[in-house]
């Protein structure tokens, strides 16, 4: 079974990239509500790097691997 990284810099962008729209409009895209994430999940997230970021956010809570996401931001 191959090994999978997770890439460093997207991770880091989950925790600048601020939404840019709607109810949620400047929230750090990894502090989006869950609901929300679900939401989008099953309307379809927005086209280009917002619904990338935003479907990686989604996956991450799915697993409950957002403690790791958190300690790249206390690193950071």
């Amino acid at each position: 079974m191959e090994e999978v990284f997770p890439d460093k810099k997207q991770l880091i962008e989950l925790l600048e990239f601020k939404m840019p729209f709607g109810k949620y409009k400047g929230w750090v895209i990894m502090d989006l509500p869950e609901h929300y994430l679900v939401w989008f999940n099953q309307k379809g997230f927005p086209q280009g790097k917002l619904g990338e970021l935003m479907n990686l956010a989604y996956e991450i809570r799915l697993n409950g691997l957002e403690g790791m996401v958190r300690k790249i931001r206390i690193i950071k």
